[in-house]
Order: structure tokens, then C-alpha cells, then sequence
């Protein structure tokens, strides 16, 4: 058996094996396990500023329980279909440039139109959720996201496959929007900070299985045939999310909150000192990340690389690193501080961003994997940190910061297309080092700000 495909089962079978044996996710902002037990408080928590029921004898979900551990599978399947579905088309890039003659800027379109629309989703979903079912939501968010990920497989020409993408990412949004709420309002504290830990590597197992499968099948098919195949993955994952997840027992549905209180709570957040840094450091981070991604493709499917789809797959097991990144970052923060780990994360990312200037093929690598973890471990860094400066408000904070995450993801991503046309590899490495400097100093100020605090 070729080597590529005997590592792919080999993956393959342990991913399947994650997914039956252990449990994991919640599609929000990666936390690690200490930092989120801190920063979720069960009794206020909600992702969605949702009210968590007064009633004391209704029991939470112990670790161990049996309930524990189907929240957590299902979730895990929940967290595996949003992020396989959401970055399905990454590695395809190149191939909807041969199939639909269009520029590499115009192909990252099929990603940045989705972020974008997940972006909005998410902001507005954090709010509508405060009257709806958390398990409906999330399950309607799946299927139709499913649904349309199939209806892209079969889209005729390239402006469909857009509005199905764009879509998508509305649907998408379902899930971000209460999924970390679910956890907060249900999990027992003790056992808060591991279901937010295991959710990182949840996210990371997805986010590496939609684009090594895809590439994969797209080079023994079609790209049409492995965007399907995502696509069905996803109804199946849904069907086992929905059979496993246990009911919603401390969530109260509050309704006739105006758009006067939503403004009001969503205008505090950018006085509360560090906040605004946060947020750009969310935009930083995540722009940086998809840039990369995004664009690496096309330079090693040209010469003198010239690789298949397959093993430019293989490269995206790197994303594994989230799994490692995530705890060890919140064990980091609690020994020396937020801020000193997000400047050695975003320094990290420039080490690794260096590295993929360099012509061989594993300086490259080793590059992306440098990248991935710096990314993971600053991601879930500012987004614990959100939490702790978010007084009363979380779910408003943290839908702005879902917000400049995405949009970083959709703008830069988007751009940059047209700075690897212009400009090639290079070109890409100073716009996202561009990025990466911004996060620096805002980092930096905010060690100032922590320093002054202790």
C-alpha cells in the first residue's frame, strides 16, 4: 500500500476512534481547560448572556456522569461538522481556480463570503438564542449547513457555489452562537474546564479532517465528489448529535429584550479597559492564520514543489498541534501571565512565518506547525481573557469578539489573494508579518495594563 494512503487509514481510524471513545466540543472561541473553568462561571456565563435557572436542586452534569460524557460526544460530532464543513474548500482553492477560471483572490471568496456570513450569524444568534431552544438551534444550524454543503457539490457555475457558501456560513452560525452557553449553563463547574478543553481539540480534529479529506478524495474523484462527501459527514455527525445530546435543564428563554438593551450592553464593552485590544487581537490572529492556509496551497501545487492534493493534505495534520497548544497555553497563563503568553504565541507564529520563506520542503512544514500552534495558543488565551474583562456581559463581549475574529478571516484572507498575485509567497509573508506586528503591540499593552493591575 503507498505510504500516503496507508498514513490516511491509519488517521482516518484514529479519528474515528476519538470520535466514538472520547468526547469533545463546543463551537466557540478555543479555551483552554484552566483558563475557561475561570473565565465561564456556570451561574453567568452564557455565551449568550443567557440567564442560568436560580432553581438549585436541578442537578448539573457531573464529570464521569453518563450525561457527562453525551454531552461531550455529541458535541464532539457537532464540533467535527462545523469546522469540516466551514474549511472543506481551503485546500481546494487552486482547483476552483482551474475548474471556474478564476483568480486566486476570487477562489478564497468561497471561504472569505462564509467567514463573513458566520461572522454576522454568530453576532446575531448570541442574542436570538436567548428565547430558543438550545438543542434545536444547533441541530437546524447543522442541517441546513449539511444541506447546503451537498448543494454545493452540484453547483453549476462559480456564482451558485458562492451564495451556497455565503449561506452556509448564516447557517453555520447557529452552532458558535449557544453552543459554549449550553456548556456554561449545564456542566458542573469541576467538570467545566475539561469540556472546554476537550472542545479545542474537537474543533482542531475538525478543522484538520475537512481539509485532509477533502484533499484526498479530491485526488481520487473530484473536488465536487469530496465537498459531498463532507457534506453527507455532516448529516451523519448531526444525526449523532442530536440522539446523544441530553436536554437543556438551567436554561430559562427570556424573550422582549429590545434593541435598546442589546445596543446599550454591546457600547460598554469598548470602555472596559483591554477589551478593544482583545478584539484586534482576535482579527490579528485569525486573519494571520487563514492568509496562510489559505494560499499555501498554490504555492506548493507549483514548481518546484508541484504536489498533489493528497500531500498538501497531509501537511494540514499540523492543525493537530491545536490539541497540544490549547491546555498548555492556559497552564502557561495561570504560571506567568496572559499577556506573556500571547507575545510568546504571536512570536512563535513570526518564527514560523520566517521558516516558510525557506525553500525546503520541510522548513515549510515545520513552519505551518509553528504557525498552528502559536495560533491556537493566542486564540485561546484572548478569548479566556475576554470573559474575565467582561463583567456581567459575556455574551456580548464575546460575540465582538467572534466578530473581529471572523472578519479578520474574511478580509485579510480575501486580500491576500490579491497580494500572492501580485507579489507571491513573499508578498503574503509581509502582510500577514504586517498583522502579526499590530497583535504585538497590543499584546504589549496589555502586559503593561496586567502589570499595572497586580
Amino acid at each position: 500500500m503507498p505510504t500516503w494512503r496507508r498514513f490516511f487509514s491509519v488517521s482516518l481510524t484514529r479519528l474515528s476512534h476519538l470520535a466514538l471513545l472520547k468526547e469533545i466540543f463546543v463551537t466557540a472561541p478555543p479555551e483552554s481547560s484552566r483558563t475557561a473553568a475561570s473565565a465561564v462561571p456556570s451561574s453567568s456565563a452564557s455565551f449568550a448572556a443567557s440567564p442560568v435557572s436560580d432553581v438549585p436542586d436541578i442537578p448539573y452534569l457531573e464529570r464521569g456522569s453518563r450525561a457527562y460524557w453525551r454531552a461531550s460526544i455529541a458535541l464532539l460530532f457537532a464540533g467535527y461538522a462545523t469546522f469540516s464543513l466551514l474549511y472543506c474548500v481551503q485546500p481546494l482553492l487552486p482547483s476552483f481556480s482551474a475548474a471556474f477560471d478564476v483568480t486566486p483572490a476570487q477562489s478564497s471568496l468561497s471561504l472569505s463570503l462564509t467567514t463573513a456570513a458566520l461572522a454576522l450569524a454568530v453576532f446575531i444568534a448570541g442574542f436570538v438564542s436567548e428565547g430558543w431552544s438550545r438543542h434545536k438551534l444547533m441541530t437546524l444550524s447543522l442541517t441546513l449547513s449539511a444541506l447546503l454543503t451537498i448543494g454545493v457539490s452540484i453547483s453549476p457555475n462559480w456564482h451558485e457555489l458562492l451564495v451556497l457558501r455565503t449561506l452556509e456560513g448564516l447557517a453555520l452560525g447557529g452552532v458558535p452562537a449557544v453552543a459554549m452557553a449550553y456548556l456554561a449553563e449545564e456542566v458542573h463547574p469541576e467538570g467545566l474546564g475539561l469540556a472546554m478543553g476537550l472542545y479545542v481539540g474537537g474543533t482542531a480534529i475538525g478543522g484538520m479532517a475537512g481539509r485532509v479529506i477533502t484533499g484526498v478524495v479530491a485526488d481520487l474523484f473530484s473536488w465536487r465528489m469530496a465537498i459531498g462527501t463532507i457534506g453527507v459527514l455532516g448529516i451523519l455527525s448531526m444525526l449523532a448529535f442530536r440522539a446523544l445530546l441530553p436536554p437543556s435543564r438551567h436554561f430559562v428563554p427570556r424573550r422582549g429584550l429590545g434593541f435598546r438593551h442589546h445596543r446599550s450592553a454591546l457600547l460598554k464593552q469598548f470602555t472596559r479597559p483591554g477589551l478593544p485590544l482583545l478584539f484586534l487581537l482576535g482579527f490579528v490572529l485569525m486573519g494571520s492564520f487563514v492568509t496562510l492556509y489559505n494560499y499555501l496551497g498554490y504555492r506548493l501545487l507549483a514548481p518546484p514543489y508541484q504536489l498533489s492534493q493528497t500531500e498538501i493534505g497531509a501537511i494540514f495534520v499540523v492543525y493537530l498541534t491545536g490539541v497540544v497548544a490549547s491546555p498548555w497555553s492556559g497552564r502557561m497563563a495561570d504560571s506567568f501571565g496572559r499577556a506573556r503568553v500571547l507575545i510568546a504565541s504571536l512570536l512563535l507564529m513570526a518564527f514560523g512565518l520566517a521558516l516558510t520563506l525557506l525553500h525546503p520542503l520541510t522548513a515549510i512544514a515545520a513552519g505551518i506547525a509553528c504557525v498552528t500552534f502559536g495560533f491556537f495558543a493566542g486564540h485561546s488565551v484572548a478569548s479566556g481573557w475576554v470573559g474575565r474583562l467582561a463583567g456581567e456581559a459575556k455574551g456580548q463581549a464575546a460575540a465582538l469578539y467572534l466578530l473581529a475574529y471572523y472578519i479578520g478571516s474574511s478580509v485579510v484572507g480575501s486580500y491576500g489573494g490579491h497580494v500572492w498575485a501580485g507579489y507571491g509567497w513573499s508578498g503574503v509573508a509581509v502582510l500577514v508579518a504586517a498583522l502579526l506586528a499590530t497583535g504585538l503591540l497590543a499584546a504589549m499593552r496589555l502586559r503593561a495594563r496586567e502589570q499595572t493591575a497586580m
